[in-house]
């Protein structure tokens, strides 16, 4: 089971859209020596909706290389088209994806029974271990914990990122889904309380320009140590909420340019770059979190 500080990792793009592999591999040695735990690449923070299946695969495949069996590499495989997200998840698989994040259908707006066929239709057909991801405030779409505790341990279903923000929900998973299941915040505000009330780590958007300090405090929210684990997620609460001042990944890829992680903040429309506003909410915000120190 993986844990800990698992980096949402953005996709690096030049000025004109196109990936940015040098940045990349930056990216995936900064992570590496700041001691997070996984890559998450290709997900909806690496703006998947924007690359094509040659895009997406390119991507994944690098960093495989670049990480060269040093960190785990998690890949994104979601798609609102079952037939698809089999056929994604297929070739992932072939290329040495041991594990795939696959985000709830946006748009169709499926019932409960729907999401457990789709993700149960998908794990038959890709042989490809999954970990769901619930992001209603993205896709219009609820996983419930009872869907989830129908699908744990089945279809090679290892895991959850549950973005919803409700600490409230990981007794109910974990009492339906069992200890050996993977429960990750995919909400860095309230993540340290996720994991301190039995989760097991973090899909992590501020892990992208704060690697170390997000490492540390999952190491220390899962020790036990609650008191120094609040006082760090205190520390870095002025980035986990003006990351999303703006749609994600707008804000954080201007942050990790401004502190020189990657060679320049290019995006694909329909995202567009950081208001002046937010260019200066940021810029606090980084102060604030004692993160512009490295810039």
């Amino acid at each position: 089971m993986l844990s800990g500080s698992l980096v949402a990792l953005i996709t690096p793009m030049d000025e004109q859209g196109a990936v940015d592999f040098s940045s990349l591999q930056r990216l995936v040695e900064y992570h590496l020596a700041a001691g997070t735990s996984g890559l998450v690449v290709v997900g909806t923070t690496g703006e998947s909706a924007t690359l094509d299946m040659a895009e997406h695969l390119s991507v994944v495949e690098a960093v495989l290389t670049y990480a060269a069996g040093r960190l785990p590499v998690v890949a994104g495989c979601g798609s609102n088209n079952t037939r698809h997200a089999i056929e994604l998840a297929r070739q992932l698989k072939a290329i040495g994806v041991e594990w795939g994040l696959s985000v709830t259908p946006y748009y169709n707006k499926p019932t409960q029974e729907g999401l457990y066929r789709h993700y149960a239709t998908i794990g038959e057909a890709s042989g490809l271990a999954q970990i769901l991801y619930n992001v209603p405030g993205r896709t219009g779409c609820d996983l419930q914990p009872t869907t989830v505790a129908r699908l744990a341990h089945q279809f090679g279903i290892c895991g959850l990122k549950e973005a919803t923000g409700d600490v409230s929900r990981v007794e109910s998973l974990r009492s339906g889904c069992g200890h050996d299941f993977a429960l990750y915040s995919g909400d860095d505000a309230s993540a340290c309380d996720f994991m301190l009330r039995g989760g097991n780590g973090v899909i992590s958007v501020t892990a992208n320009i704060a690697a170390a300090e997000m490492a540390l405090m999952c190491r220390q929210a899962l020790a036990g140590d609650r008191d120094a684990a609040l006082a760090l997620n205190e520390q870095l609460m002025p980035a986990h909420r003006t990351l999303f001042i703006e749609s994600n990944p707008i804000p954080v890829k201007w942050a990790c340019a401004r502190l020189g992680l990657i060679t320049n903040s290019g995006l694909r429309l329909p995202l567009t770059p950081l208001s002046p506003a937010g260019v200066e909410a940021m810029e606090q915000a980084l102060n604030r979190a004692e993160l512009i120190k490295r810039a």
